[in-house]
């Protein structure tokens, strides 16, 4: 046999998993026994649950008591320090399996009568807002014991930063850091991604498109829910791929209340037929924006771009466009002036850079701020693949930011200049003695004539094409 098909030997196998109940034995023991592995990610895992930094242990399968029943938790973490000891019971899904409200509730239970401190649910479901758990319990068992969720994408998503990015002191650690990873990213592993819009979708989308959708009918809710979930999925597999944290963005209100930010979506689904959320992304010039709209069929990606504040009109486009050299010629730019509502224009990339003055309808006017967009067709289907809501979001999401949001920088006032100053007062006639000289050198000298020659090369500056940086701090990296 060639050597080739070899299958190379792996820490986490994933052959030999044959059921759910196997699947999720062996993800659980994989990731705890990790977590205590790796001082690294086991420390960045609890330490959001309120757990202290000290000795991490973990166990599989402990049978507790609860009343006439035997039950047993999928994991317990306890994490001690000096005579401080944090504990947390573990419950885990795999695949499409849910969790379950009296499971959950004799979780707490039992953690509640062994003063233990939390339990922390683990499956493939994305609550619609980070730190909402996704099933719900009876809320006088959390008086004294807390419930955390984490998606099965969030700890695929912290594992890879945490060996990528942040990084492992211990090769050997980051050696088996990288074997789970390996393993969560494989199919039988059970920790899917994002693949579902949910049974309700393909009534919801069709109402939307008949114009027919009431806020109360059927299904909305979980629609609604599921997009939400959507931003955050998105976020987490951006966020994967650059090393940093990137997350949903939202209001006060919003944070507060999840239920505001549910009502404004289904109040804008029902009257426009469009659902619509921002992204963050540290150290970029602006939130990505993501609209999709089910009547139109697409779906549109866009962020606001703050002008120069000096500058012609023309030469404030021109900054932005040479940072768009890999933008697609369909993305469309606006231009907003300043006390107006609404933009002033909007124009294909590939016209602003044949004719910037295509933006500037009034040159009197100032510019203030721009937005570009990306569209894309807006697929239908409820599940993952070709033609699928998801992955149409998705991409667009990823070619936006790769294309054009990645490539923006934000626009720094150059810092100020000293004027040149003569030391020697000029023009003085030498046959005048000294003691009869009344007048000495003055800043005002020679002041016409300097901020002449600042207006001039700063009107060369701004009819060239080519800025030079401590001008308009306007090239790309």
């Amino acid at each position: 046999m060639a050597e080739e098909s070899w299958h190379e030997a792996r820490l986490i196998p994933t052959s030999g998993i044959n059921g759910a109940e196997e699947q999720e034995r062996r993800a659980t023991s994989a990731l705890l026994a990790v977590l205590s592995a790796v001082k690294e990610f086991g420390r960045g895992f609890v330490k959001p649950f309120g757990a202290p930094a000290g000795t991490l242990e973990c166990f599989i399968e402990v049978p507790f008591i609860l009343g006439e029943q035997r039950l047993y938790p999928d994991g317990l973490i306890r994490v001690t320090r000096g005579s401080n000891t944090w504990t947390a019971l573990v419950e885990v899904k795999t695949g499409p399996n849910q969790l379950a409200t009296q499971q959950l509730e004799n979780y707490l239970d039992i953690a509640r009568d062994n003063a233990y401190d939390a339990v922390i649910t683990i499956s493939n479901e994305i609550p619609a807002v980070a730190g909402q758990h996704p099933t719900k319990v009876d809320k006088r068992k959390l008086k004294k014991v807390a419930l955390h969720h984490v998606a099965w994408s969030e700890v695929l998503a912290e594992a890879v930063m945490q060996k990528e990015f942040r990084g492992v002191a211990d090769p050997d650690q980051a050696w088996i850091l990288g074997e789970l990873i390996r393993y969560l990213e494989h199919t039988k592993s059970g920790a899917l991604e994002f693949d579902d819009m949910g049974e309700a979708w393909v009534g919801v989308r069709d109402q939307v498109t008949t114009g027919t959708l009431r806020s109360n009918d059927k299904g909305i809710a979980e629609v609604v829910a599921r997009f939400d979930a959507l931003l955050r999925f998105a976020s987490l597999q951006l966020g994967r791929q650059l090393g940093t944290e990137v997350v949903p963005v939202l209001s006060r209100k919003e944070a507060a209340d999840p239920l505001v930010r549910a009502q404004a979506l289904t109040q804008s689904l029902c009257t426009t037929g469009q659902l619509s959320g921002a992204i963050r992304i540290p150290d970029t010039v602006g939130h990505l924006v993501v609209t999709a709209d089910l009547r139109a069929g697409r779906v549109t990606c866009h962020v606001d771009v703050e002008s120069p504040r000096e500058g012609r009109p023309t030469t404030r486009v021109n900054w932005l466009v040479r940072q768009l050299k890999n933008a697609p010629d369909g993305t469309r730019v606006e231009a907003f002036v300043a006390h107006a509502r609404g933009s002033q224009a909007a124009e294909l990339l590939s016209a602003v850079r044949e004719n910037p003055n295509s933006l500037v309808l009034d040159p009197a006017k100032e510019l203030r701020s721009f937005r570009l967009a990306v569209s894309g067709n807006l697929g239908t289907k409820r599940g993952r693949g070709r033609g699928s809501f998801i992955d149409s979001v998705l991409t667009t999401v990823d070619a936006f930011y790769v294309d054009v949001l990645g490539n923006l920088r934000a626009w720094s006032a150059a810092p100020p200049k000293l004027r040149p100053v003569s030391v020697e007062p000029v023009d003085l006639d030498d046959s005048v003695p000294p003691a009869l000289v009344s007048t000495d050198y003055s800043s005002q000298d020679g002041a016409e004539e300097a901020s002449d020659e600042y207006r001039a090369s700063d009107t060369v500056a701004a009819a060239s094409s080519e800025y030079p940086t401590s001008a308009l701090h306007s090239d790309a990296d």
